[in-house]
């Protein structure tokens, strides 16, 4: 308590002196000593040092004997300079009455300082800096003041501060830099940073607000190696530690991003590893990879870090990639599997649908088999057997109850009678039914259920 205190006493008193010595007419030296400040366009006022305060002076420009103002003007040991502009900076002098050197007082112009830019970032979890930069050059000696406290969240009484929440000194590292840093700070806490610009002219401060999951940016990874895999010609292997300012806990890690690419191609390809490794597997063999890789919070907050320095490595060239080979053969297989598959059911359906010789009787079709037909009755029935057979009948002639039908399928003339001719090469003739049977061994047959065996098996009747 005692320590935040005095951080902040020391913080506002340099504050009102630096509103004081811009109010005063004769500004107390805010530089090295003899020198004062003022602004382009204004008037100045320069006081003589080591005289006592209207005691009448001279003034001169150093190394010149023309007198600026002599005793008698009324201004005591005061010189009033309307509108200085550059043309007025330098080194004035000023002497008592009897000519004697009383003091040397340097000019110098610039401007009040302005808002300063403030940004902050952590590089781990548990401790942030904040960097700032001067938004206007002022051209004077400038100081920053630096603090931070943590916000509370507004109550029905409005945001209200207490010892627990600050404010505290932002210590700048190194003293004086343009960087300070807070220590120790709550991942889930939200922070109000003031940096506050001072210069002999006055004070501009900048307010930002903070927290630890917005600002987090890890630093880049180290130790990148590259190394080629031996007997891969396309392979690389990549790995990588953690970077030294992320403490390694549980419940804080890291997730990564490897870039690579070709030397002299422009475009990288990128991946995310799920480790400190990545095997790269479409390297181009022979060339050299340049390979970088960045880190961030694995669960999103913040943004990613820098890259790293570049590595580069080159895929060997030993030997042709078993896995590439094993590829190869396993198509070449398919192919030649899905080629002779095709090629057999093609000879099958050609050796099954082609067409007999004009010298032998024709074969019956494929779809015979599964036309059923019971019995032949009579000679038309007879004959619709034979048409499913494959056989073309036609009406050759008519005679004395005799009917004569031949095939185009062979030289011999097949005859029908009524009663006991002989059909296809065998004795046929009729039941006590009235039906057309053939004579095959002890038992008589009527037509053929497969109009593909007929003329030459027969079901029993």
């Amino acid at each position: 308590m005692s320590s935040s205190c005095s951080g902040l006493s020391r913080v506002l008193v340099a504050v009102a002196i630096a509103l004081v010595s811009t109010s005063s007419p004769c500004p107390q030296a805010w530089g090295p000593p003899g020198v004062q400040y003022g602004q382009p366009g204004r008037s100045m006022t320069l006081c003589c040092p080591g005289v006592t305060s209207g005691a009448p002076v001279s003034w001169f420009r150093d190394g010149e004997t023309r007198l600026l103002q002599g005793p008698d003007s009324g201004l005591g040991h005061e010189l009033v300079l309307a509108r200085a502009d550059s043309t007025d900076e330098g080194t004035y002098i000023c002497r008592t009455l009897d000519g004697a050197l009383k003091g040397i007082v340097t000019l110098q112009l610039g401007y009040p300082p302005a808002r300063p830019v403030v940004s902050c970032q952590a590089a781990d979890y548990e401790n942030f800096s904040c960097t700032w930069s001067p938004s206007q050059v002022s051209g004077l000696p400038t100081r920053y003041l630096t603090s931070y406290r943590k916000k509370t969240v507004p109550g029905a009484d409005g945001q209200r501060m207490s010892p627990s929440t600050g404010p505290w000194p932002c210590p700048q590292d190194p003293p004086g830099a343009s960087r300070c840093v807070v220590h120790g700070a709550e991942f889930w806490s939200q922070y109000r940073i003031n940096v506050t610009e001072v210069n002999p002219l006055g004070v501009s401060t900048r307010l930002l607000d903070v927290s630890l999951q917005s600002i987090l940016r890890p630093d880049p990874p180290q130790g990148l190696r590259v190394e080629s895999v031996p007997g891969y010609p396309r392979r690389l292997r990549a790995s990588w530690t953690y970077p030294a300012s992320w403490p390694r806990q549980p419940h804080f890690l890291l997730k990564f991003r490897l870039q690579y690419r070709p030397a002299q191609h422009p475009a990288w390809s990128t991946v995310e590893p799920a480790g400190l490794e990545e095997v790269i597997t479409d390297a181009v063999a022979g060339l050299p990879h340049a390979v970088r890789v960045s880190a961030r919070d694995f669960l999103d907050a913040g943004t990613w870090s820098a890259w790293s320095p570049e590595a580069w490595g080159t895929p060997s060239i030993d030997h042709r990639d078993p896995l590439e080979q094993v590829a190869v053969l396993a198509s070449l297989g398919i192919f030649s599997f899905l080629g002779l598959a095709a090629g057999a059911l093609a000879l099958g359906l050609w050796l099954r649908l082609r067409p007999d010789g004009k010298d032998g009787p024709q074969k019956p079709g494929f779809l015979a088999p599964v036309i059923p037909v019971d019995k032949l009755p009579d000679l038309h029935q007879l004959a619709v057997c034979h048409i499913l057979c494959g056989l073309f009948w036609t009406n050759r002639s008519r005679h004395l109850g005799r009917q004569e039908m031949s095939s185009f399928g062979g030289d011999q003339e097949i005859s029908m009678l009524r009663r006991g001719e002989v059909l296809c090469g065998g004795p046929w003739k009729m039941d006590r039914d009235g039906q057309m049977g053939r004579i095959f061994g002890s038992s008589k047959c009527v037509a053929c259920r497969n109009p593909s065996a007929l003329c030459g098996a027969c079901v029993r009747l």
